[in-house]
């Protein structure tokens, strides 16, 4: 089911449903998803109330909700404002939203699948170089969560010492990072941070995941991201391919793609796939390995 819908007083937002699950992309200004939910429940997705239904601001507003950035970040060039109205067009099974970065000569596209009989959508995010030289970037997927839930990110397989002596991977931090937080849980199988509205700072780290996926969950919803590693492929922010970042408003789940050189006219896509679950995951190991796991399935270790 695809519908035009009002949301937060963007009057041309567009609604895709199957039954189960609905999703709804803004048009006035994006492309963004804004809206990720099961049907009659909450929005899994952060949104700023101050901010909704404005178009045409001169600086660039976070809204909220799924956008496509492109990295390594630098100010201004990451923060020019998508405050204006998207190319939109359903084909029957994907609805594409584009946009063109005027100032920075890049057109963004997202493009989703929203799977007619399950729980998932498919997320294909495009950057396209309209400049008359030669570019090097990074796809840069982020969703802003709904604040008061849990990040969750896999480790590396533990192998004790002496028997692995090489390093795992990378885990990058920020200069405004500090691993006391207790918003923060280091275990030996996964990286954990959480949420806090009455929180007064913020935090960020990056990693290199090879299992290809993070999850958020919220009072009982749980959104589960999968999500390509390229071997070899050298990733923006000192290696990384996942980051997360929070703040008292909310909890990012970003997803990197390799970094590349875009010749004139090229262009490079990254795709993630949603599933959306119910569950009641507690905080240890054992139940994010029992209750949560099962829910990513098989993934494999390369894209």
């Amino acid at each position: 089911m695809i519908e035009t819908v009002d949301f937060g007083g963007w009057p041309n937002s567009i609604r895709l449903s199957n039954g189960e699950i609905e999703l709804i992309a803004t048009t006035d200004v994006g492309p963004r998803i804004i809206r990720l939910g099961f049907i009659g429940g909450q929005n899994l997705f952060n949104t700023h109330p101050a901010m909704l239904g404005r178009t045409g601001d001169p600086e660039w507003l976070p809204y909220g909700g799924h956008r496509l950035w492109h990295a390594p970040e630098a100010f201004p060039r990451s923060y020019r404002p998508d405050n204006g109205p998207v190319e939109h067009e359903w084909d029957g099974t994907t609805l594409t939203l584009r946009n063109l970065d005027q100032l920075n000569g890049i057109e963004k596209e997202l493009r989703l699948t929203l799977s007619p009989t399950a729980p998932r959508v498919q997320v294909a995010h495009r950057l396209v170089n309209l400049n008359p030289w030669a570019i090097e970037l990074a796809v840069w997927a982020l969703s802003a969560m709904a604040p008061g839930g849990r990040a969750i990110y896999p480790q590396e397989d533990f192998i004790p010492h002496p028997e692995a002596l090489v390093p795992a991977r990378p885990i990058v931090l920020w200069h405004f990072t500090d691993m006391s937080d207790p918003r923060w849980t280091w275990g030996r199988k996964y990286i954990q941070l959480r949420q806090d509205p009455s929180a007064t700072t913020k935090q960020k780290a990056g990693m290199l995941n090879r299992k290809g996926w993070a999850a958020y969950l919220l009072e009982g919803d749980a959104l589960i991201k999968t999500y390509p590693y390229e071997p070899g492929a050298n990733y923006a922010d000192m290696g990384c391919n996942t980051e997360t970042y929070t703040d008292p408003d909310m909890l990012e789940v970003e997803t990197l793609g390799p970094l590349t050189r875009l010749e004139p006219g090229a262009h490079v896509d990254h795709t993630e796939s949603w599933l959306l679950a119910r569950v009641d995951c507690g905080p240890s190991d054992a139940d994010i390995d029992a209750q949560l796991l099962p829910l990513v399935g098989n993934r494999p270790a390369t894209s």
